[in-house]
């Protein structure tokens, strides 16, 4: 509803700003009705179809103001369609870019102020969990360890021969079929979790509840979706073959293709002063014979090798002994110029180059080096299918887990590069670069 009244009342608004203080001139002469209303349609369903009006949003502000910003897109072309089969109602440039403006602003600011002030428990999915063992007490860890997690757990059922592992006062006894109990507590999904499937597991139950219109999911899908990863500790190989996702059209394939050029090109437009002078910056430092690049071989998609350009951030003879190693905490290899330069991502601006040759991509996995890759394909599971995309400059798992330097985090980055595999989408990687933003000006996961 108040979105309805921002959108009609948009045009009123964009001429009073065109036209102030002249009101009773340029401004009375205007008739706004009509294209208020159009507007006030089109935005509506513009809206409702990028999903602002779903109870729960997933990705955070970041998502919504990026699905905020497509349907202003959507509804800008719709309108441009109108005016031009319709030149009668157009209203002038000036009062619908302002009407645009107006309608933006109080669209992002309204909704901002209703996330702040809003009890977000009544907007949290009500979950079910069956199951009380070890996967469930993955459920309550994660849903403690949440900040501002979008579900709710109702109650754990146990299953079958599970060994007890969460709160117990968290426990639910069913006194009556499955799908009764879910409706007396409004249960808005279910996430089967035993630990052994073939304990007891209620299938007609289960799928009375799904015939009646509640979300029935499994672990995996539970926390590909609330977390953004895919659990590398729980995945099985037909899960993957039958799963969503994983799917690589020739346009898709086209789009990315077009956006990282374009994305290069116009950040290489801007950033070449900044690059300029990190270049003098480290001339300065390290003397003229001191290279000021630094390349180094990456694994690349389907495994092929290439050449990966940086600005150098370390002393010339940082592996001077041959070995391979990350960097770590307060590494001193890093120069004076070269802990900067990382902390704000500039020595990664070189690695345009590579992605307009097409060896990268603006986003994907993190390109890693063949000796590690050897190393986590031969130990880690399902470690070979982030190389089904190209890397990339920045990427989800760089956005969701700080920058890792051991085996267990190699793990932990592979449950998100393998979500970004599945589900990639210009959207998602819309998302991540707007993401990157925030984390280039806070600095966040650097070393």
């Amino acid at each position: 509803m108040l979105d309805c009244v921002i959108f009609f009342s948009a045009f009123y608004m964009g001429a009073v700003l065109r036209f102030f203080p002249d009101l009773e001139g340029n401004y009375a002469a205007i008739d706004l009705t009509n294209p208020s209303a159009i507007f006030c349609a089109f935005m509506l369903a513009s809206t409702t179809g990028m999903g602002l009006y779903q109870r729960v949003q997933q990705g955070g502000e970041a998502a919504m103001l990026l699905r905020v910003l497509v349907s202003f897109v959507f509804g800008t072309l719709l309108m441009g369609v109108v005016f031009y089969a319709f030149p009668t109602i157009f209203v002038g440039r000036g009062v619908f870019g302002y009407a645009l403006l107006s309608a933006l602003v109080l669209t992002v600011c309204s909704r901002t102020l209703f996330l702040k002030f809003v009890d977000r428990q009544e907007l949290r999915r009500r979950v079910l969990v069956l199951g009380s063992g070890n996967n469930a007490h993955i459920i309550q860890e994660f849903e403690k360890k949440e900040s501002n997690p979008t579900f709710r757990v109702i109650g754990f059922v146990p299953m079958g021969g599970d060994i007890c592992r969460v709160e117990p006062h968290r426990l639910c006894t069913l006194e009556m079929p499955l799908n009764e109990f879910a409706i007396a507590h409004d249960i808005d999904e279910i996430v089967v979790a035993p630990d052994d499937r073939r304990g007891g597991l209620a299938v007609d139950e289960i799928l009375d509840c799904k015939m009646s219109g509640m979300d029935v999911v499994d672990l995996l899908h539970f926390f590909e979706r609330e977390a953004g990863l895919i659990r590398v500790d729980c995945l099985h190989p037909s899960w993957l073959v039958f799963s969503d996702g994983f799917r690589y059209s020739g346009f898709q394939q086209f789009t990315k293709r077009a956006f990282d050029i374009l994305a290069s090109l116009v950040l290489l437009a801007v950033s070449w002063p900044i690059m300029l002078l990190t270049a003098l910056a480290i001339v300065v430092e390290s003397g003229w014979r001191a290279p000021i690049f630094y390349s180094q071989v990456r694994v690349g998609k389907n495994w092929r090798l290439f050449k990966v350009i940086k600005f150098r951030s370390m002393r010339v003879d940082a592996e001077q002994d041959g070995r391979a190693r990350w960097a770590t905490q307060n590494d001193d290899r890093i120069t004076r110029v070269g802990r900067f330069i990382r902390k704000t991502r500039i020595d990664e601006l070189p690695q345009l180059f590579n992605v307009l040759k097409g060896e990268m991509s603006f986003v994907g996995p993190r390109p890693e080096r063949p000796e590690f890759v050897e190393k986590f394909a031969e130990t880690i599971p399902y470690y070979s299918e982030r190389h089904r995309v190209k890397p990339g400059i920045t990427g989800w798992a760089q956005l969701c887990y700080p920058y890792g330097s051991s085996y267990q985090d190699a793990i932990e980055k592979l449950q998100y590069d393998l979500y970004y595999v599945k589900n990639y989408s210009l959207f998602l990687d819309f998302l991540i670069m707007l993401q990157t933003i925030e984390v280039v000006i806070l600095g966040k996961g650097a070393r």
